[in-house]
């Protein structure tokens, strides 16, 4: 008999649901032509959902017509992004997650106290070049030990360690003590950076481990950082591991000689993903139970121009006619 562990918690976090319910109010309420700049979050069935419904999911601002509503994704943009936004006539609902926007503070506040910023992270993710964008003349960022050794600062008494908030926490506590045995006056922010279902889930994979599974299984798309991670955290404890998609990408050998899988989402895949699994592995003659560790209470209020631009057709014809508009 095959044991199947559910990681709780799991999935969606408070800052994936905003930008989710974002776009929904939005498409809802206003209609088509809705445009998202990148994919809202980094998940594929999320965002062919969307795409189905008609929202276009766009790359540059030249692409929006001027005059239309483009939301920001979950992870950030730059300045100069908004401020293009802005050039152009958008209406902009900004979707990024509050925990990406306090590292954007954090920008601000190292930049006026003359910090150098060093930003562990993965260039090429959407929400390191946003916060990249903030200063990007006193940040360098690095993924790897070796490159911390490359790094040279005007002062090395007043340097900043911050945090792609998607990271593994065991990743990133190995950067910040390599940082910090380069700049033995290294300074972090009084709170860490790596998000709090980021934690949570990495935590949870480390109780899956701990019950005994030779086998987790990640919900999450190839592109989505902390799905990856979980992964790597099972790996680095001798775990076998597999991100997947959805139920039909499971290879069969991965299931040989298995006795015990544990199962967990990343904070961008929705749970029907995750029942799809449950399903497959149960009709495989798997007998499964949740492992619930923490629960997790974290709401975030929706953007402040979705609330604006609501307020400005009221009145105006509704799709929602008779009824009051949603509640932000």
């Amino acid at each position: 008999m095959m044991k199947l562990f559910l990681a709780k918690p799991r999935g969606f976090c408070a800052g994936v649901v905003r930008a989710i319910d974002t776009v929904d109010i939005a498409l809802e309420h206003f209609g088509t032509p809705l445009y998202v700049r990148k994919e809202i979050v980094h998940n594929q069935s999320v965002v062919e959902k969307f795409k189905n419904r008609g929202v276009e999911f766009i790359d540059r601002l030249e692409e929006v017509p001027s005059g239309n509503i483009v939301v920001f994704s979950a992870h950030g943009v730059s300045p100069q992004v908004r401020q293009e936004a802005k050039e152009r006539n958008l209406k902009i609902v900004d979707a990024t997650c509050p925990l990406v926007t306090k590292v954007h503070a954090e920008v601000h506040r190292y930049k006026k106290l003359g910090f150098s910023i060093v930003l562990i992270g993965h260039q090429d993710h959407d929400e390191v070049e946003g916060t990249l964008g903030e200063a990007p003349e006193i940040i360098q960022v690095v993924d790897t030990v070796e490159a911390v050794a490359n790094l040279t600062v005007p002062d090395p008494d007043r340097v900043v360690a911050l945090t792609q908030t998607t990271l593994s926490v065991d990743e990133s506590k190995v950067m910040i003590a390599a940082l910090r045995k380069r700049f033995p006056n290294l300074t972090t922010p009084p709170k860490d950076d790596i998000c709090y279902a980021t934690q949570n889930r990495q935590d949870a994979v480390k109780a899956l481990v701990d019950k005994g599974v030779d086998l987790l299984l990640v919900v999450g798309s190839q592109n989505s950082s902390n799905s990856q991670r979980l992964c790597e955290v099972a790996r680095a404890l001798g775990v076998e591991a597999h991100l997947i998609d959805r139920a039909s990408e499971i290879e069969k050998t991965w299931l040989e000689g298995k006795s015990c899988v544990g199962l967990t989402a990343g904070a961008s895949a929705p749970e029907y993903l995750v029942e799809e699994v449950v399903q497959l592995l149960e009709s495989l003659g798997a007998v499964s139970s949740e492992l619930n560790l923490i629960e997790e209470d974290v709401n975030f209020a929706l953007p402040a121009e979705l609330n604006d631009l609501l307020e400005e057709t009221k009145g105006k014809e509704s799709k929602f006619p008779g009824s009051p508009l949603p509640t932000l």
